[in-house]
């Protein structure tokens, strides 16, 4: 069997310019506090983001508790449970995915993998976490002003979100808005850095179509970001001056207890639009570098070259358009024109074709593949199923005469929570057991891994698939209480209980992963420099954990792209990307012997 290279080339272009000049910190609090090292603000953002996480995680636990046994806990009112959904949604999906995604593993990975010293700017790179941090501390600080944080739910619809009677009418909502700003301002500065080194700080050789596919979903999504961020931030913005200066940006002509409020003329749809034109991005910002993950995990654990590398890519860049033109998808219920309904759901059908696509593609890699199942490989795996069923249930809520009646359901609550939660939190816990080695030089234990995998897996099915049955029988979501209604059955009641008890599991056993983190920090085995025998750059640095530089004295060359995997004729089966076409001709060459 011979072996024919996919994109190998013995010649490498000579370096155009200088390498750029590091600032080397000689104090601790230089080197890990007001750090200008991509890599640990990497880290920075990933500790940061982890710990909202966890508060977000406990909030969802006391929602369960009261939809699961209503009123059992007298610390549970009307009120504080709405602002749970409202902070939990609103952490979850942006403080923790997307600053994880793009901020963690954007930072850590991007200089890494591309073959650069470090991010372009990385001055404002440090001062982007420290934005980040301030607009976690602001939302936090929001529990704990007079009326407590907002209660209007994580897309904070106008106009009930700033008007009284709703929890968090008047700090909570404006230390949510405010918070945002902060974070998108911070979010704008991080995602040029990463878009600029993409583009210009590659490695001799490493052309656009020999990056990585998680390079690949991490360029894409910050794009997203960049052009999408924008409409909350004006939003934001906007709501804020409603809210306290009195303006009627989204403020119609209202009657509050037989008085009428200054407010007139404004249009709250036009808030839904706002939000959602960056909501529905928003889903593949997330969604993309998880993508890219995955690509990257199966190829490694599957000892298999990506089946479709360039059609990959291209899906990648298709989705990024598409999904500027399908937001109001979420919006069938505002009453908008029947045609503008027909146009987003088409658009919505044509966005899983891309989507489906690399679905093919991870199964054929995995078709006939030396499949390892390691920890990060049954992460992969697990991505797959829940994302494929989580895509199903979004063909039901695409289509708007089946959305109408299930819009306000627990149904959507399980489909979002099966595309835009469990996928890629399956995504970060597989990439956090793949990089780790070479974050700290340890390895993470395989047996509390595998156990964490299972019980999380099997138990965020026992959690969300009966939610789809709940939302069938018409059970209303973000509501306090469902009892005493006739068209609700007593068996959703139990169902409800049985969720709840499922939740708990899955949570706690979250403090497993934890304690994983912390053990293998110092007691872990050692790693070694590449533990998987992977190919791309990040696995051939110089040291391990790499220092300040990442790669010695010289950067690398890239002479190939990043899957050669299983390869007829080499005696490791894998060919790293900087090593020279002579070299991998030599040591087939000296096999035999």
């Amino acid at each position: 069997m011979s072996y024919v290279a996919h994109d190998e080339s013995a010649f490498v272009r000579p370096a155009e310019i200088e390498e750029m000049e590091l600032y080397h910190p000689k104090t601790f609090i230089g080197k890990y506090i007001w750090s200008q090292d991509a890599k640990v603000i990497g880290v920075q953002y990933s500790i940061t983001a982890i710990a909202v996480g966890l508060v977000a995680l406990v909030l969802s636990g006391i929602m369960r508790l009261q939809l699961g046994f209503p009123g059992t806990f007298s610390f549970i009112n009307p009120s504080n449970y709405l602002q749970f959904v409202t902070m939990h949604g609103m952490i979850m999906v942006v403080y923790l995915l997307t600053a994880l995604f793009l901020g963690g593993f954007g930072n850590y990975l991007i200089p890494l993998m591309i073959g650069a010293r470090d991010m372009v700017f990385p001055y404002v790179n440090m001062i982007s976490y420290w934005i980040y941090l301030f607009a976690v501390l602001l939302l936090m600080a929001s529990f704990f002003v007079p009326g407590g944080s907002t209660g209007a739910g994580w897309t904070l619809y106008p106009p009930q979100a700033i008007l009284e009677g709703t929890p968090g009418a008047h700090w909570g909502i404006i230390l949510m808005l405010v918070s945002l700003a902060f974070f998108i301002i911070g979010f704008t500065m991080g995602g040029l850095n990463y878009v600029v080194t993409v583009l210009q700080a590659r490695a001799r050789g490493m052309t656009l179509m020999r990056m990585p596919l998680t390079i690949w979903g991490i360029f894409m999504a910050t794009i997203l970001a960049l052009l999408a961020f924008p409409a909350l931030f004006v939003s934001a913005i906007m709501m804020t001056l409603d809210q306290a200066l009195g303006t009627s940006f989204f403020m119609p002509a209202l009657v509050l207890k037989g008085q009428h409020l200054d407010y007139n003329g404004g249009s709250p749809v036009l808030f839904q639009h706002l939000f959602w034109f960056f909501g529905h991005p928003e889903v593949y910002i997330v969604a993309l570098p998880a993508f890219g993950i995955v690509s990257d995990l199966i190829a490694v654990h599957a000892r298999k070259n990506i089946f479709g590398y360039r059609m990959m890519v291209w899906a990648i860049v298709a989705i990024g358009g598409l999904s500027f033109i399908v937001w109001a998808h979420h919006m069938y219920v505002s009453g908008m024109n029947p045609y503008f309904g027909f146009f987003f759901a088409t658009t919505t059908l044509i966005i899983a074709v891309p989507t489906a696509l690399k679905v093919y593609n991870w199964v054929l890699t995995l078709w006939r593949g030396n499949i390892h199942l390691t920890v990060p490989m049954l992460f992969a795996i697990g991505f797959i199923f829940t994302f494929v069923n989580g895509g199903l249930t979004g063909l039901f809520l695409g289509n708007v005469t089946v959305d109408l009646p299930l819009s306000d359901t627990m149904f959507v609550v399980a489909h979002f929570h099966m595309v835009m939660a469990v996928s890629p939190i399956l995504v970060i816990f597989g990439a956090i057991f793949h990089w780790y080695p070479k974050v700290t030089g340890r390895m993470l234990n395989d047996t509390l891994g595998k156990f964490h995998f299972w019980v999380t897996f099997l138990g965020t099915y026992a959690i969300y698939y009966p939610m789809h049955y709940l939302g069938f029988l018409g059970v209303p979501r973000r509501y306090f209480a469902v009892t005493g209604t006739d068209f609700i059955p007593e068996s959703a009641h139990s169902l409800n209980a049985a969720i709840t008890i499922a939740t708990l599991i899955v949570g706690s056993v979250q403090l497993v992963f934890i304690y994983n983190l912390i053990w293998s920090y110092f007691k872990g085995k050692p790693a070694g420099d590449n533990p998987w025998q992977a190919t791309t750059l990040e696995w051939q640095t110089a040291h391990t954990p790499p220092t300040h530089g990442n790669f010695g004295p010289t950067l690398p060359a890239v002479y190939r792209w990043a899957y050669d995997y299983s390869v007829p004729g080499v005696e490791a089966d894998f060919i790293p990307q900087n090593q020279p076409p002579a070299q991998k001709a030599a040591s087939s060459e000296e096999k035999p012997s």
